[in-house]
């Protein structure tokens, strides 16, 4: 670990950034450029006293790769600058290949900028990288899931329980728009991850291996969506997604049908839901 060019870099990257950057409000007067260093430990989830060891060559270990993929989306690197900061930590930098959890800043700003409606960052093949405060009050937390699980269309082919929020009515029509939308990712990426899901898929639900062999395409841009929530009941959304220049990651937003009763159960959930930094 180079101590000291990690400090340089964080205090540099974090001065960059302001509270608008992140999402945040900018309240009191500031005398120092940026962020605190309190409003990136909170964005990242550690401890202010750990972030500021770091900034201040006091670390005596190693961030963990987790730590460092926090303070990756906190300070909202680009591509190369998260691969500098491994670099610096001395850890080696995650392989695309192997299922690469980097959000495009791009995507993270739009994020940050999304208070009304549930919205979040997910990969084409279905894992959930970053999310807004609605979307965890209506979706649950689904960032930190790991294996074939972190992707909803495997919980979907699966877990009876990833069923439960959806009407029994709507279940077929989900089925078949979830693997259209895989077979266009697959074919798009052509790569490991996304032929090892298949793989997956077909072995363990015998109802994803016959909708794969109806060859179905599609890619999930537009459509509508209807969510039994356990606290407020049934909300009716149209979900629009845009892929990103690579078209690997997806922002997915959600806004309430007009004429339902969704923009008020999405508000009640947004007051009585506890925050994330």
């Amino acid at each position: 670990m180079d101590t000291q060019q990690l400090a340089q870099f964080l205090r540099v990257r974090r001065e960059a950034l302001s509270p608008a950057d992140v999402g945040l409000t900018a309240a009191g007067r500031r005398r120092t450029p940026g962020l605190r260093r309190e409003e990136v430990a909170a964005l990242a989830d550690v401890s202010t006293d750990y972030y500021t060891r770091l900034e201040q060559q006091r670390a005596t270990a190693t961030p963990s790769e987790p730590v460092l993929r926090a303070l990756t989306r906190a300070l909202r690197l680009s591509l190369d600058e998260r691969d500098h900061l491994y670099r610096l930590a001395g850890l080696n930098v995650p392989d695309s290949r192997r299922g690469d959890r980097h959000v495009a800043p791009a995507l993270l700003t739009v994020l940050d900028r999304l208070y009304d409606v549930p919205a979040q960052v997910m990969t084409d093949l279905g894992d959930t990288l970053a999310q807004n405060h609605l979307a965890r009050a209506v979706f649950g937390d689904l960032t930190g899931l790991s294996g074939p699980g972190a992707s909803v269309i495997y919980r979907w082919f699966t877990d009876p329980a990833a069923r439960h929020g959806t009407p029994v009515e709507d279940h077929a029509e989900e089925s078949r728009a979830l693997v259209a939308d895989l077979r266009s990712a697959v074919t798009r990426r052509d790569d490991e991850p996304a032929r090892r899901l298949v793989e997956q898929l077909g072995t363990a639900s015998p109802e994803f291996a016959a909708l794969w062999e109806l060859h179905d395409v599609a890619v999930l841009r537009c459509r509508r969506k209807r969510i039994l929530h356990p606290e407020v009941g049934l909300l009716e959304l149209d979900c629009q997604s845009t892929l990103d220049e690579d078209r690997t990651q997806v922002l997915a937003l959600f806004s309430p049908i007009p004429a339902t009763p969704t923009a008020e159960r999405l508000t009640l959930l947004s007051l009585t839901s506890t925050p994330r930094p």
